[in-house]
């Protein structure tokens, strides 16, 4: 009965949480609220426009503080008065993402033994394959001609390209985009006791899957990630350490590429002269169109900081252990940085760096990678199929206030080479 009792509270504890938030977005009319719900998952963006008229420090309902300002954003992501977690220590019960949730000096040493693995030099080493894979999946979609953009290429590039650097089998594939889908929905916390019960399963499958990889590796090292994260095993990485560890270089190495792939397509089909612009030299436009997309539509929409002590912020105090929380796709659009903030612009010039990455200590660790699999994605994609036509979209999911990730996209393969690419377009039907 004990545990029936826990149920019953934890699931009243969760739906009185919603209805509270519900009357504040819509009674209230809160708009920090509205971002929590269905209609600011989905649509951002008018909301964030609500908010930055009210200023670029504003309190919440629960003592707290949201910034849309890039300025105030920059300045609190790179200030060490801020950390991931309250009172400069790490949480509790070393969750599968704890890595995320370390201040210093936890975090720096367990950087410092992940960031070989991701920094540019290791990643320019992955090109090769990254291009194989790309081209593996889009030999398969010319082949059935309509497919769907994200379930179809992707979601299993990133995954294919990570779990071969784990030294996974390719058989292993399909369940590992499944468990790479759940367990980075616990970043917003628990929607419903379905959803605690899929995180808890899934999390316990991902971690035996890498035991037993572990467990082969101590025996039969390999030229992969595990192999090397073992030989780093002592006073820099403490066994306990070691799952969380590729937990998390597994979800660095491919969520951020699934929803930045999608949400470039979505901008494109929006913007037909824009996707000419791109197919008439995709080579040297790809990576314009990944940082615009990166601009305009941030695959990580908010991070949250911690004041490690009791601090000024824009003329306001801030107290110990309040939250600012940072919307970085609002601060992407900001119109005192960029110029038509609004408007996807793969030919935006002189602009400031964009926040979609974070910054400071915890500048996003997969970045490198993402960018290069997006980017070869993208170029590939334009260069072999450059009539694509986009035949319907289900936009962007509305699951989570935290990513901004792409529903279906169900489009058409041409492949009409790149005779006529200066002449060719998306099309949305």
């Amino acid at each position: 009965m004990s545990e029936l009792r826990q149920v019953i509270q934890f699931a009243s504890a969760l739906y009185r949480a919603r209805l509270d938030t519900a009357y504040a977005a819509y009674v209230k009319r809160d708009p920090v609220s509205l971002l929590w719900l269905r209609i600011g998952k989905g649509t951002p963006y008018p909301i964030y426009e609500r908010l930055r008229a009210r200023g670029t420090l504003t309190p919440t309902r629960n003592g707290h503080w949201v910034t849309t300002s890039y300025r105030v954003c920059d300045s609190v992501l790179r200030d060490r008065r801020f950390g991931v977690h309250p009172d400069g220590g790490a949480p509790s019960g070393g969750g599968a993402l704890s890595f995320l949730s370390m201040n210093p000096p936890d975090h720096t040493r367990l950087r410092r033994i992940a960031t070989p693995t991701f920094g540019p030099k290791a990643v320019a080493t992955y090109r090769a394959r990254i291009e194989r894979t790309v081209g593996d999946l889009l030999d398969r979609a010319e082949e059935t001609g309509e497919f769907d953009l994200v379930s179809g290429f992707a979601e299993p590039l990133p995954v294919a390209v990570i779990t071969d650097l784990f030294g996974f089998p390719e058989s292993d594939l399909a369940d590992f985009v499944r468990l790479g889908e759940v367990i980075p929905s616990a970043l917003q916390g628990i929607r419903s006791l379905r959803h605690a019960r899929e995180l808890q399963a899934s999390n316990m499958e991902l971690r035996q899957r890498f035991a037993d990889l572990i467990e082969l590796r101590r025996s039969e090292p390999g030229d992969d990630i595990i192999s090397r994260l073992i030989e780093a095993e002592g006073e820099q990485l403490k066994p306990d350490e070691m799952l969380s560890m590729c937990v998390l270089l597994l979800v660095a190495g491919f969520a951020a590429t699934v929803d930045l792939v999608g949400s470039s397509v979505l901008a494109l089909s929006a913007n037909p002269d824009q996707w000419q612009a791109f197919c008439a030299d995709p080579e040297s436009m790809a990576a314009k169109v990944v940082e615009e997309t990166l601009r305009f539509d941030s695959p990580v929409q908010l991070v949250i900081r911690h004041a490690l002590q009791p601090l000024e912020l824009e003329g306001k105090a801030i107290k110990k252990n309040q939250m600012v929380i940072t919307l970085l796709g609002a601060a992407n659009r900001d119109p005192e940085v960029y110029p038509h903030p609004n408007t996807f612009d793969i030919n935006r010039e002189g602009a400031a760096p964009h926040l979609a990455f974070s910054g400071g200590l915890h500048y996003c660790l997969g970045q490198p990678l993402a960018r290069l699999e997006a980017t070869t994605a993208l170029q590939l994609l334009a260069e072999r199929m450059t009539r694509l036509s986009v035949k319907g979209s289900s936009g962007h999911r509305t699951g989570s206030s935290v990513r901004r990730r792409t529903g279906k996209i169900r489009v058409t393969a041409d492949a009409s080479g790149t005779a006529d690419r200066a002449r060719s377009g998306v099309t949305v039907t």
